[in-house]
Order: C-alpha cells, then structure tokens, then sequence
C-alpha cells in the first residue's frame, strides 16, 4: 500500500495533537457526558472549522489530499493555532506561508479563556481585531446569542449586530449602537488596510444591511469606550449593564469586555443560568 504524502502526514499529525490537547470549554463547547476522547472530538474540530467529518478525519490520518488556504485558516482558528503554527501548516501544503495582506489567523492563550469563564455569571466575551467573538461565558452567550453555535464566519459582533433580526430586539437601543460599532470597525480597519478579512466582512453587510449602505459613507470614526448598554431578554426583560472594555497587552487589536448589573439583576442572570 502506498504511504501518504510525508507533508500530509505531518499535517495529520500536528492537528491530531492540537486537538488533543484542547477541552470543550477551550473552544466554548459544553463538556458532554461519557468523553472517553482524550481532547476534542474530531467531530467537534470539524464544527468548529466548518467542514465535514469524512473530511477532517480524511486530513488527519494523512491522507494525501490538499486543503485550500481557506481550509488550513479555518483550522487553525478552530484548533487555536498560532501565528506561527498557522503559517506551518500553509507552508507545509502549499509550499509557502499565507498570504502577507491577509493577518494571522486570531486565537486566545488559555488563560484568558479561563478567565473569561471565571467571569461567570457576569457577562463576558472577547472580540478580535474585526469584532470575531472569540471567547464568551455562559452569561454571555445566554444575553446575547450563542456564539458557538452559529456558523464560524458569522461569530462576529458586527454580523450579528446588522443581520441577526434578534439583535434589534435585544439591543434596546439599536440604531446607536450598531452605528458606534460600525464607526469603531471603521478605525480599527484603518489600522489594516492590507487586510482582505475587513473588506469581505464589509461587502457581506452592504449586502444585507440598509444602514450599513447609507452610514457608512459618513465616514463616522468611533474611539473604544466604556459605558453602559441596556439589553432586552425575553425571560428576564430589560437589562442595564456597565461595561467595561480592556485590551490585552498580548495583542491590543483583541477586546475583553465585562459587564455588571445591579444586584437585583445580576441575582435574576445568576438564576437563569441556574
């Protein structure tokens, strides 16, 4: 029988072990019942990347098969590869790193992911350089939306904020801060205009967004603050939280943002998640 490829090879064995040494909660995944499975499930991997099954365990034995660049990026984000693991891969199948406009594909050191459920059950999550919702707690996800389990191109704040008909029902005060958020996307895409991630991203919400095809031509820039936001939830009614919004020092362009609530609210969140 004739072995694999040695690049596939290699390739199988780096994302077996990446996704060995990831748990659930690493990715925000509930833990389940009955894991025999040292890590992730390959299954899991294949949700997180958003690719098959057959597919993912195709790559992982080593076959030799050769994935896009698409691919290998959604890879590398779901496996919380870094920049240089990231880079790895796509020299290993493609014979050379990815692309220089495109950045690096984000990931978050485990310590803030522990944190961030730590948090709980104060609202937390944390945003990447386009808004990419990388981390949230259950608080988190139970006011807003579940991360995890939306499709992986549209765990994004902004996405959500302009697609989702449910965030102008949660955000009680919607026009105000979906414009905020857009003006805050435009500064941040000024500091990457080599970066294809913020054009895309922006071509899908003129697709599906009035306000983003009229406000943007405003050019309206809008500086990270903190403050307050009301929210509506359908169990619990409106909500007013303070925020508080904390870059790391790792990597600034990532937004760890946490929020509290007044006792008597946070007691109600605290019993809704039970």
């Amino acid at each position: 029988m004739t072995r694999p490829a040695v690049p596939a090879r290699e390739l199988g064995d780096l994302l077996r072990s990446r996704r060995e040494r990831l748990q659930p909660a690493d990715v925000g995944l509930p833990p389940g019942v009955r894991r025999r499975t040292r890590g992730l499930r390959r299954e899991e991997v294949a949700q997180l990347a958003a690719i098959s099954s057959t597919y993912y365990t195709v790559l992982e034995q080593g076959r030799d098969v050769r994935p896009s660049r698409q691919v290998l990026d959604a890879l590398a984000t779901a496996l919380r590869l870094d920049s240089t693991e990231r880079t790895h891969i796509h020299e290993l199948i493609h014979g050379a790193p990815p692309a220089a406009g495109r950045a690096a594909a984000e990931s978050l050191p485990p310590a803030v992911l522990a944190l961030v459920d730590r948090l709980d059950p104060s609202p937390a999550y944390v945003t990447g350089r386009r808004w990419d919702v990388l981390a949230s707690n259950r608080a988190a996800r139970a006011l807003w939306t579940d991360w995890p389990a939306r499709p992986v191109r549209d765990r994004n704040m902004l996405w959500w904020t302009f697609a989702d008909p449910e965030a102008r029902e949660i955000l009680v005060d919607w026009p105000a801060e979906a414009s905020a958020l857009l003006g805050r996307f435009r500064t941040a895409a000024a500091r990457h205009p080599g970066d294809p991630g913020f054009a895309e991203l922006l071509e899908r919400l003129h697709a599906v967004s009035p306000e983003v095809r009229d406000w943007w031509p405003r050019h309206t820039v809008t500086p990270l603050s903190s403050g307050s936001k009301r929210l509506r939830h359908p169990v619990l009614g409106e909500l007013e939280l303070q925020h508080l919004v904390l870059q790391l020092a790792d990597d600034p362009e990532q937004k760890l943002v946490t929020f509290t609530a007044a006792e008597a609210d946070q007691d109600r969140i605290t019993a809704l998640l039970g």
